[in-house]
């Protein structure tokens, strides 16, 4: 059953006479988010003139400049493996277990897509790839500031601008809110896909192997409602 909930964009504004929203809730550092991204984008290129896609962070793990405990370090190593298994065409970088110093800290990379975002809706994705990319592919640690400033750089934004928002108290105030609304969305795990549906609340389940089942659900449940 879906929920009652107001429909909130992700600056928490109320919508109104608009497409439904669906929303995909993530972080930028979560290995599962990584491994849903080819099929997140074909589901986006599938139902681009259905629905407002919405991208909202869920924020893993907070601040932390400890060292991962030894015990997180290889539960997350062997989720790697696991979903090298079973998401063909999804690759880790395992040599970043070894050549950084791991930090159960996501919240820095949050962040970042946010500041991100200040300069275009559209960084708001081309960061979260590059954090992807980063972390799983170059072993590179997006826990670090450094890091976040070199692939804004890499990225094309501008550097001052971006790290001044980067360090700016409204951006974790943003991240507060976007956090707020995935708990009133009842979201606890990512990747996540939401559909606000004039005020009712679906999730939608995921397949990380095809978009098939997630789109035929959406259109199913947006027919009904125009039933």
């Amino acid at each position: 059953m879906g929920q009652s909930l107001k429909s909130l964009d992700e600056h928490g504004s109320i919508l109104a006479d608009m497409l439904p929203i669906l929303y995909y809730v993530h972080d930028p550092m979560c290995s599962w988010c990584w491994a849903f991204q080819a099929v997140y984008s074909a589901i986006q290129q599938q139902l681009k003139d259905k629905v407002q896609h919405r991208r909202l962070l869920g924020g893993l793990a907070t601040d932390n400049l400890q060292a991962m405990p030894t015990e997180m370090q290889h539960y997350l190593l062997q989720t790697w493996r696991t979903i090298q298994e079973r998401v063909p065409g999804v690759q880790f970088n395992f040599d970043f277990w070894t050549v950084c110093q791991p930090r159960r800290s996501t919240w820095p990379a949050c962040r970042a897509v946010i500041a991100a975002r200040q300069q275009g809706e559209g960084n708001d994705k081309l960061m979260t790839v590059a954090i992807q990319t980063a972390y799983y592919r170059q072993a590179r640690n997006p826990s670090d500031d450094d890091i976040l400033i070199q692939l804004a750089a890499e990225t094309g934004l501008d550097v001052n601008q971006f790290t001044h928002d980067l360090y700016d108290t409204k951006t974790q105030q943003q991240l507060d809110k976007e956090r707020t609304l995935c708990q009133q969305l009842n979201v606890d795990s990512f990747p996540a896909l939401v559909l606000d549906r004039d005020g009712s609340i679906w999730r939608i389940p995921i397949d990380y192997n095809n978009a098939s089942s997630s789109v035929e659900l959406i259109k199913q449940l947006l027919e009904d409602d125009n039933d």
